[in-house]
C-alpha cells in the first residue's frame, strides 16, 4: 500500500537534503509562509512529498533571481492559474453536457423532409 503524496514523514533535516537546502533555509521559509509543515505531537516538523516538490520549487524560483516575496507573488499565482483550469475544465464539461443533452433532444424535432424543391419558371400574374 503505497501513501499518498501529502502524507508527512519527512524530519527537517531529510527534507532539506531532498530539497537541497539547509534545514535554518526551510525555517526561514515556513516563517515567511511559504511552507507550512505538519507538526507532530511534540512540535516536530514532519514534510511531506507535496513539501518536498514545493520546496524545490522555491528553490528553482530563488536560484532564478527572485527573492522571497516574488516567490511569494509565483506562488500565489500559479495556485490561482490551477483553480481556473480546474474551474475551466468543470465549464468545459457542463457544456459538453448541455450541448449532447441540445443534440439528443433536437433529434425528435426535426422532421426528414421527403419532398423535393422545384424552381417554378412560369410567369407572374398581374
Amino acid at each position: 500500500m503505497s501513501r499518498s503524496r501529502d502524507h508527512a514523514v519527512y524530519v527537517i533535516s531529510v527534507a532539506a537534503e531532498l530539497a537541497g537546502v539547509h534545514p535554518q533555509t526551510l525555517r526561514i521559509y515556513e516563517r515567511k509562509g511559504l511552507v507550512d509543515p505538519a507538526r507532530t505531537q511534540g512540535g516536530s516538523r514532519r514534510y511531506s512529498d507535496d513539501d518536498i516538490d514545493l520546496l524545490k520549487r522555491i528553490q528553482d524560483l530563488t536560484n532564478a533571481g527572485l527573492n522571497l516575496a516574488g516567490v511569494e507573488k509565483v506562488l500565489a499565482l500559479e495556485a490561482e492559474l490551477r483553480e481556473l483550469r480546474q474551474e475551466l475544465e468543470l465549464f468545459k464539461e457542463s457544456a459538453r453536457a448541455a450541448l449532447e443533452e441540445a443534440e439528443r433532444r433536437s433529434r425528435y424535432d426535426l422532421v426528414p423532409v421527403h419532398q423535393s424543391v422545384v424552381l417554378f419558371e412560369g410567369k407572374r400574374r398581374r
